[in-house]
Parts: C-alpha cells; sequence; structure tokens
C-alpha cells in the first residue's frame, strides 16, 4: 500500500476544526498530523476541502450490497442494530476495503411476536443468502431467561445487547408483545456483569423511562409520542445514557419522505432505482406524531450534555421501510440534527468521535495518529454548512482509496 499524503485541506479531526494540516497515510492508519508531505509519496491535494474522519451510523440494519452502498457516501463504519453480521459472519467484510465495515448486536431480545415482526409485511421473506452461522434468536418473556441469553449471544459474537422495548403503540400495533420491567433489568444487569454494552430499543416515553431504571447504556431512539419534560432529560443524563434519535427514521414514521434529499443531485446519481423509491416512500405509521416535539426533545438532550449519537435506522430497499437509504440517510440525519438545534460541528461530532467512543470502538472516529485511516474528504466546509458532508472528493477505508 502506498504512502499518501493529503495535503491543503480544512482538519476536523472528530472532535474540532483544528485548520489545515497535512495528514499521511501509511499501511492503513495514520501515520502523522502535521508537517511537510514527505517526497517521493502520493499527494491528494485538498485545497478548498475539509477533511473528516470516516461517518459512522449509529442505527443500521443490513441488506444485500448495503455496506458498499455506506461507503460510496463516506459511511465508513455501521452499527447494526439487529441482523446477521456479528463477529463469526463478518470475516470477508472486515477485509474488504469495498465496504463499510460493520458491528453488530446480533438479534435483540424481545418476547415472542414482539417488534419487529409487526413491521414485517404477511408472507414477506428477504431475499438474500443466509450466512454461515444463523443467528440467535432470544426471544425471552422472564427475567431468567432474558439473563440466559447474554451470554449465549455475546459467545456467538454479539457486539453489544439490544432489548426490544416496545408494546406498538407507535408503529399502529398496540397490545404487542413487549419486555417487562423485571426482564429488562435482569437481561442488563447479565450484560453488565459480562462488561458488554447496552442499548435499548424505545419509542416512548414510558419505554425510555424504562430504560433508564434497568440501567441501559444508550436508546437506539429517541421517544416520539409526546413532547419532552424536565424529569425525563434529567433521568437520562443522570443514567448516564447516550441517544441516538434516528429523526430521519421518526419523520418517516409521521409519513415525511425523502423525496428532497433524493432529488438531490449529489445522492441521485449514488442510487439505484429501488434505493430511490424507497427513500421517496415514508413507513407513515404515527401520522400524529409532532417533529418539532422530536427537535425540542434532541435539543434539550443536547444542552443537558447528553451524548447524541448519529443514526438512521435505514434497512432494506423497501417501501415499507421508506424514506431512508444507506450511507445517504447518514447526511440527511446530520440535516436534522442540525434543523433540531445541535451546531454542524456538534453533528458532525455525532458521526464520529462521540459515536466511536461511546461503542468502544477507540480504532477510529477521529483523526489522530495510529488510529485507521478512515477518511472523507468533502469540498467546502461542513463545519459552517453541514450540507456540504455530500460534496464527496474522496473517500478511504482503511487507508484504500474508495475508486470513483
Amino acid at each position: 500500500m502506498a504512502l499518501t499524503a493529503i495535503t491543503n485541506a480544512q482538519i476536523f479531526d472528530g472532535e474540532k476544526a483544528v485548520g489545515v494540516q497535512t495528514v499521511v497515510i501509511d499501511g492503513g492508519k495514520i501515520a502523522r498530523i502535521g508537517g511537510d508531505a514527505p517526497q517521493g509519496i502520493e499527494i491528494v491535494d485538498g485545497g478548498g476541502a475539509t477533511l473528516l474522519p470516516g461517518l459512522i451510523d449509529a442505527h443500521v440494519h443490513s441488506a444485500p450490497g448495503s455496506l458498499a452502498l455506506a461507503l460510496r457516501f463516506g459511511v465508513t463504519t455501521e452499527l447494526e442494530m439487529q441482523g446477521m453480521n456479528t463477529r463469526e459472519n463478518r470475516g470477508l467484510i472486515t477485509d474488504d476495503d469495498t465496504q463499510a465495515d460493520v458491528r453488530s448486536s446480533g438479534f435483540a431480545i424481545t418476547p415472542p411476536g414482539g417488534h419487529p415482526s409487526e413491521l414485517m409485511p404477511e408472507g414477506f421473506r428477504p431475499k438474500w443468502d443466509l450466512p454461515p452461522v444463523m443467528p440467535l434468536m432470544p426471544f425471552s418473556t422472564t427475567p431468567e431467561e432474558a439473563a440466559a441469553f447474554v451470554p449465549q449471544l455475546l459467545g456467538r459474537g454479539s457486539d453489544f445487547i439490544k432489548f426490544m422495548i416496545d408494546d406498538g403503540s407507535v408503529e399502529g400495533h398496540p397490545g404487542l408483545p413487549a419486555l417487562d420491567q423485571a426482564t429488562v433489568n435482569a437481561g442488563v444487569a447479565a450484560a453488565k456483569k459480562y462488561g458488554a454494552l447496552t442499548v435499548a430499543h424505545a419509542l416512548t416515553l414510558e419505554a425510555t423511562r424504562m430504560a433508564a431504571e434497568a440501567g441501559i447504556d444508550g436508546l437506539t431512539h429517541v421517544f416520539m409520542d409526546q413532547p419532552h419534560t424536565a424529569e425525563i432529560i434529567a433521568l437520562m443524563k443522570d443514567a448516564g445514557m447516550f441517544v441516538t434519535p434516528c429523526i430521519t427514521l421518526n419523520a418517516s414514521m409521521m409519513g415525511i419522505t425523502g423525496s428532497e434529499l433524493a432529488d438531490d443531485p449529489r445522492v441521485a446519481a449514488r442510487l439505484d432505482s429501488k434505493w430511490d423509491q424507497t427513500l421517496r416512500s415514508s413507513y407513515n405509521r404515527y401520522p400524529q406524531g409532532k417533529l418539532d416535539d422530536v427537535y425540542d426533545t434532541v435539543r434539550a438532550l443536547d444542552a443537558a450534555g447528553v451524548d447524541v449519537l448519529a443514526g438512521t435506522d435505514v434497512s432494506m430497499p423497501e417501501t415499507f421501510f421508506g424514506g431512508l437509504a444507506h450511507g445517504a440517510s447518514l447526511h440527511h440525519e446530520l440535516q436534522y440534527l442540525v434543523a433540531a438545534g445541535l451546531t454542524p460541528e456538534r453533528a458532525l461530532r455525532a458521526a464520529t468521535a462521540t459515536t466511536a467512543r461511546r461503542f468502544r470502538l477507540g480504532d477510529r472516529g477521529r483523526i489522530a495518529e495510529g488510529l485507521r485511516a478512515d477518511l472523507l474528504l468533502v469540498d467546502g466546509d461542513p463545519t459552517s454548512n453541514i450540507s456540504d458532508t455530500l460534496n464527496t472528493r474522496a473517500i478511504w477505508r482503511r487507508g484504500t482509496r474508495l475508486a470513483a
């Protein structure tokens, strides 16, 4: 692998803008920051551009080709919140620099017939090859079952443990089987015993309260059923939780499509017709929801010092999972975070350093010597205009530049 120096670009290092500095890539890692470019190596002139760490989408569900699509948008890592890319199934992905890297919860702890079973149309079967090792289905109805599944999930390669706390009310299926407080508590306690990170799906304020009481590390959604209160914000802050709001998903649940994003030529050029059709659709399961309430909640969480992460809940190219597309929707989420009141720098941090830190990915998410050379070079300055993240000039995954 040839030595490469990226010169003349403004640097956002994952935490803050640090001005114009030379970044030298060697052997898939960032070898040096600052100084002059060494003689006799490949030079990439970043004049007029900003160099960012590769973006991380903190909430996805993979589909055939989705990791390659994500990488085309500069998303170098996806965090799979239910799926098959656990450690025993992703060996080829780890070494393939044409697609995003991935970490996975495996399948989430949920009761039989619980979320997300209600999202699938009757008779629907995803069309993709089965993995070498089939995932564990940790259906649980008691504290004992949930606790027992935790070491099994970790032993099968789950990188973190996910709990579904959902009665179906937001998805139009009230009365869905749901985990009770005792079962969540027991599962989380077992995960803590093994040192495992825990996350919870929670779309309502009450489910959020349950997650906080159980000691969940982070939420993969922000509640959308009612406005926030000072009490719930304080509870989340005091619990030390992080939150991945997935505003893109909440908007889609309210019937708001991604058509405006799909019309952007910077996006359209990278999507096939199936993903374009999906992006122009929506879930439309909670049309009574208010996006302004979600904005207010996200702004309050950020103001309180709760770590906000950037994620989308994108899954497969089907219109009933509409409003979302891998890679593209993370840029949309950054725009939504800024619309909610975050500064562009704080939004960028949510897709880089903050997510890497909270998910214990110490080798990425920042531009620092010795870390993976997962990098995104964009024209303009997204620290002042967040939309500039879509102005892709170059993408590197482990120091390998993605072919145009």
